[in-house]
């Protein structure tokens, strides 16, 4: 059976295409052109389509799962319902306490969206980070295949790069999980990143269940003082190498970068820098524009968010109030979530000059239809909240400019 890029190269046109580019008010053949080019990819679980790239709305992905110190998979289906209730387009299971497989098949259960997972956070808990093996890191990845996942991410981080950390002193150095896992194994065992020498293995199994392969971003600075360094470019130079492979390949794939922390005014050029590099769809953690918003990360992620989008980024990784603190509980999940819907919608309205319901919204304010600016919130219920049950908005009384406008 064809991968998606397989069957856009032969000049079809799939139903997931048909019903991307309906969705997204697009034509079906451009979008189907940038699938077959790799602009494009669609991340698929069941009958559910996911598109995130080139000419397609700002993506919003929500992390869950549990951790080795906090296991409630109660907590977990909540964060599930949240995320499919307030309009995440895909969650990532980054579980790694409890009985993980079981956790995992869980929250697929609980809802729709299509499911990323990192293959090394699960078999570095089941193995212990001295003891697995490559082959262990590779039957994990074969079994979250089989689970249904849509979608993985590997860090490719290499030799030269770990040098370079080595070289240039950071403040915070590699603050990846996943990425500093797969660092810590290739020290322990004096080896080769084992995701880039079981490369072939890994296109294998994605193409078998048409899975997008996530390039990790390793070397993201973990404060605004690190500035991008040779370890960021190095990184890359490597992940847009990979891509193409996988590409070349019939896998669709994505690159992450241009994430964690980054002064407000480089967020632009960094992500314009990444979008030169390859066609292949962004994937931006946060980025944070600043360090002290601790407590109010998704603010301050909403704003980075905001810039990268509007700079191109095509999928945004959320950040929750509980960002550095702790594992996030259902409402952290709904306000990050939030946040960065509205980042994502910033910057399609730069991207796309995407405002139609902005200008719906206002027409209802110019109409003083209170209900019906309550009825397009986010979060609806919390608009209703506010307003404190009082049929017109508090704020001004009587001295409205609106009424008084109308009046003179």
């Amino acid at each position: 059976m064809h991968t998606l890029i397989e069957q856009a190269r032969l000049g079809k046109i799939p139903r997931q295409v048909v019903s991307v580019a309906a969705a997204e008010g697009i034509d079906a053949e451009l979008l189907c052109e940038r699938v077959a080019k790799g602009s494009a990819v669609i991340m698929q679980r069941g009958n559910r389509f996911t598109g995130i790239g080139k000419g397609l709305s700002t993506k919003v992905n929500v992390n869950l799962g549990t951790s080795t110190s906090k296991v409630c998979v109660e907590d977990e289906i909540a964060k599930a319902h949240i995320a499919e209730q307030y309009g995440a387009d895909t969650i990532s299971d980054l579980s790694m306490g409890g009985d993980i497989s079981a956790i995992r098949a869980a929250i697929m259960a609980s809802t729709t969206l299509p499911i990323t997972t990192v293959p090394v956070y699960q078999t570095v808990v089941e193995n212990g980070l001295k003891e697995m093996t490559a082959e262990d890191i590779m039957a994990t990845l074969t079994m979250q295949a089989e689970q249904g996942i849509s979608s993985c991410v590997i860090h490719c981080v290499s030799h030269t790069m770990l040098q370079e950390f080595r070289r240039k002193k950071r403040i915070l150095g590699v603050v990846s999980k996943g990425g500093s896992i797969t660092s810590a194994f290739m020290l322990i065992h004096q080896c080769e990143n084992p995701f880039i020498e079981h490369f072939d293995e890994v296109l294998t199994l994605c193409k078998k269940y048409d899975i997008i392969l996530s390039l990790g971003n390793t070397a993201r600075s973990g404060c605004i003082h690190d500035q991008r360094d040779k370890a960021q470019i190095e990184e890359i130079r490597q992940n847009v190498a990979l891509a193409h492979r996988a590409h070349e390949n019939g896998v669709q794939v994505i690159i992450e970068g241009t994430g964690g922390h980054i002064r407000s005014d480089r967020i632009a050029p960094y992500v314009r820098y990444q979008k030169r590099q390859s066609p292949f769809p962004l994937f931006v953690a946060g980025p944070l524009p600043v360090d002290i918003a601790v407590g109010y990360d998704h603010i301050a992620g909403c704003a980075g968010a905001s810039i990268a989008s509007a700079a191109g980024a095509d999928y945004l990784c959320y950040i929750t109030p509980a960002e550095h603190l702790g594992l996030p509980g259902p409402e952290s999940v709904k306000e990050g979530l939030i946040a960065f819907r509205i980042a994502a919608h910033i910057g399609d309205t730069v991207k796309y000059k995407n405002v139609g319901n902005d200008k719906k919204v206002a027409l209802m304010r110019a109409a003083l239809d209170r209900e019906g600016q309550i009825c397009c919130a986010l979060d609806p219920a919390r608009a209703r909240e506010l307003a404190d049950g009082e049929t017109e908005c508090t704020m001004c009384g009587e001295f409205c400019a609106i009424k008084i406008m109308r009046e003179f």
